[in-house]
């Protein structure tokens, strides 16, 4: 296992070579420097804590569940301001003076699963500005000392069936703004340039379904790759062009969780079901279908809501599929449906099993197909989580699920180390683990934090009740911990 100093030498090195730009105590996107959960610096982190104990200041941000960042001591984070109305804030990181906020009026939002919000994304930011998204502003780039807006890039609104909505975030790589939105109705990756915000280059990702897997930064020996995980596939591209370089059919249906990417290897939890299964699920759960096997437009247009369904989405999707030509979709032609014909991830209609889960691991720098040739390891496991991401530490990958179940597998060969254990806070997750001062931070649903010694045996060290719902990731720099809880923003320290 690497100590401690040597997986901190290591991550600061590489963040280093990654953006320039930023500093060691930033924590400068979703999950930190590139996604991993591990901050750069070894300043003391509080072990006991609440949302009245250690706090050293606390804002009132509205509801949200886009993670905080941190970037040159200034703090950012969104929340929804009222129903309609969109605000993005920024915090002096030591104080938690009000630097400046700006609100949006966002009328007009389709309807969000209720552990989402309209709030949902995460901001990028560096010394000069933060990198912020919205489903119907597009991208933007504010200036992060006043918060006067330097470009705006209008992109094509999203459309999302299932109703969990936008969730994607800009991550930075070097002069580039990277983002990826793979939705239901046109999958596409853009790479922007911080300074002006043209588009430098972009690629449709016809062949996906809706996603939220984060893009990283994966060093390998021929050079920096951009890893995008997807329907089916796990894709590299060179990052200053957008070719692809590679990929390997892999992957399920669609993937909500951030891969890991170290010494040149992409370590990745997923799960995911049938397509077939989401669909007569989602129609009968709604009370628009009949139970009888089948979808139409009409039970479609019901579930989704009256006129919000984008006409192309059915010429995408649903005529696609409906090969008799009746109006109806089943069986097969479900699956023909809402998957590309030469991508059919993950499982079909009439699996037994239609919910599937693995961990894998990849080696980057490969090209063309590398399904056979550089997928190192592949388990089917039950102890994935379907939005939690993996962590990885040392010579282990760290995995929590709903219940608070962790497992933690061999990074050489992905076999379990330990049995399943529960931590003690039985609760759905949705934030990601992260580390700090040989501490390993889990936020759970309900609002409790749970803090484990980096050991062998990841002894808990304390529950923390932060007395409101957690979905956010937090963040850490210099000493403090940033928690952002439904509705608002906490800066805990010793």
């Amino acid at each position: 296992m690497l100590t401690l100093f040597r997986l901190v030498s290591f991550t600061v090195l590489f963040t280093v070579h990654l953006v320039s730009s930023l500093k060691a105590a930033d924590w400068p996107q979703f999950r930190g420097h590139n996604s991993t959960g591990i901050a750069q610096e070894d300043q003391p982190l509080p072990e006991s804590f609440s949302d009245t104990e250690n706090v050293l200041w606390s804002a009132k941000v509205g509801d949200g569940i886009g993670c905080p960042v941190v970037a040159d001591g200034r703090v950012f984070t969104s929340g929804m301001v009222d129903d309609q109305t969109l605000g993005l804030f920024c915090y002096e990181a030591e104080t938690g003076k009000e630097l400046w906020r700006r609100e949006w009026a966002t009328p007009d939002l389709m309807e969000v699963h209720a552990t989402n919000s309209h709030a949902s994304t995460t901001p990028a930011a560096d010394a000069e500005r933060v990198y912020f998204y919205f489903k119907t502003l597009g991208m933007m780039a504010l200036d992060a000392k006043s918060g006067e807006l330097v470009w705006q890039q209008k992109l094509p609104r999203p459309f999302f069936v299932f109703k969990w909505g936008a969730g994607m975030s800009p991550v930075l790589y070097e002069d580039k703004v990277i983002f990826c939105q793979d939705d239901d109705l046109s999958p596409v990756i853009y790479a922007f340039d911080k300074k002006t915000g043209d588009v430098i280059w972009k690629e449709q990702r016809r062949e996906m379904a809706v996603n939220y897997s984060h893009p990283v930064i994966c060093q390998t020996d021929r050079g920096a790759e951009l890893i995008v995980a997807g329907t089916g596939k796990l894709i590299g591209y060179d990052p200053q062009t957008g070719e692809r370089l590679w990929y390997a059919k892999t992957l399920l249906r669609n993937i909500k969780t951030t891969p890991v990417c170290r010494d040149g290897i992409i370590y990745i939890s997923l799960q995911s079901g049938g397509i077939a299964n989401q669909w007569l699920v989602s129609v009968d759960q709604a009370d628009t279908g009949n139970s009888d096997g089948k979808v139409s437009k009409m039970e479609i247009q019901a579930f989704v809501g009256k006129d919000k369904v984008p006409d192309d989405f059915y010429e995408r999707t649903f005529d696609q599929g409906d090969e008799n030509g009746d109006g109806l979709l089943e069986g097969v032609e479900l699956d023909k449906a809402f998957l590309f014909p030469d991508n059919f991830a993950g499982a079909k209609f009439g699996d037994k099993n239609p919910a599937d889960e693995y961990i894998l691991a990849v080696r980057g720098g490969g090209r063309g197909e590398v399904t056979e040739s550089h997928v190192l390891w592949k388990h089917r496991t039950k102890h994935t989580d379907h939005i939690v991401s993996p962590f990885v530490m040392g010579d282990r990958m760290l995995l929590v699920k709903g219940g608070g179940v962790t497992t933690l597998f061999d990074l050489a060969t992905g076999d379990a180390i330990r049995p399943p254990k529960r931590i003690p806070n039985a609760s759905q997750y949705f934030a990601s683990p992260i580390y700090g001062d040989g501490k390993i931070f889990i936020a759970g649903e309900n609002g409790r934090i749970i803090v484990l010694k980096n050991d062998s045996e990841l002894t808990v060290l304390s529950k923390n009740d932060m007395g409101e719902g957690i979905v956010a990731t937090p963040a850490i720099s210099e000493g403090r911990l940033f928690v952002r809880t439904r509705t608002k923003l906490f800066s805990i320290g010793e």
